[in-house]
């Protein structure tokens, strides 16, 4: 249920709600050509969002209040009275804040029946802040191949600030950081194969990014959104692969 509540209306609700008011003409996250939004996208976003705050009482009224914090964030993302997407530090840490550390809190409020008690567990606040770094590198790639339609609409992104070469640098930064850190989270509360595993897995990840970053110092226009979302393919493709594996071990 939790993963029909965040996957099936709360993540689209929140998609088709930015995308409503970015009115993106070029290419987006899975979509290389998007069609124009119009009317319906918004009012089926907010349908999306309250089916999901619908179905959340069936977990608990804490998660209910999560969902609905995370909705009212990810809508002032984009939103023209607030829209965080246009400040390159606010924006950054919201997503990676909200899409990270406080979805680990509200999926461990989700899936206990302890509730809110469980996230005071060193082991739910290690991960849960882990998460955040791991969003905090993989963001700014999301936007590496947005630098000219977001300075059109005046949204500076912390990957047109960081420029083509510095949101490479910026993300092998965080990523070798967090990886590096869930290494001793798993150490610490699992074993080391554990770690090891998660370390191969994300070698392909850290392989393609390589060689994509070694051909971007020759032609910046590789930052493109092809090889984008090859690399966002490749990263749930390993991380979700491990994840299935840590269930059955």
């Amino acid at each position: 249920m939790i993963f029909i509540i965040l996957h099936v209306l709360l993540y689209p609700a929140s998609n088709g709600y930015n995308s409503y008011f970015d009115k993106d003409e070029k290419s987006i996250g899975g979509l290389k050509n998007p069609p124009k939004v119009s009317k319906e996208l918004y009012y089926a976003a907010l349908v999306f969002d309250l089916l999901a705050l619908i179905l959340g009482f069936i977990i608990s009224y804490w998660f209910v209040l999560f969902l609905f914090v995370y909705g009212l964030v990810s809508k002032a993302y984009s939103h023209p009275s607030v829209r965080l997407k246009k400040y390159p530090i606010w924006g950054w840490v919201a997503a990676g804040i909200f899409q990270g550390y406080f979805t680990v809190l509200m999926v461990a409020i989700g899936l206990s029946p302890e509730g809110i008690e469980t996230i005071y567990q060193a082991k739910i606040q290690f991960a849960a802040v882990l998460s955040t770094f791991l969003l905090f590198g993989s963001y700014p790639m999301t936007q590496v191949y947005q630098h000219e339609e977001d300075a059109q609409r005046g949204d500076r992104t912390i990957s047109l600030i960081l420029g083509i070469p510095g949101t490479f640098h910026f993300t092998g930064l965080f990523f070798g950081f967090s990886v590096s850190m869930f290494v001793g989270f798993f150490l610490t509360y699992y074993n080391l194969m554990q770690g090891l595993v998660f370390v191969v897995s994300l070698s392909p990840v850290l392989i393609f990014f390589s060689w994509w970053y070694v051909r971007m110092r020759k032609d910046l226009s590789l930052a493109n959104f092809e090889n984008t979302m090859r690399l966002n393919l490749i990263s749930a493709i390993c991380l979700n692969g491990f994840f299935g594996w840590l269930i059955f071990v």
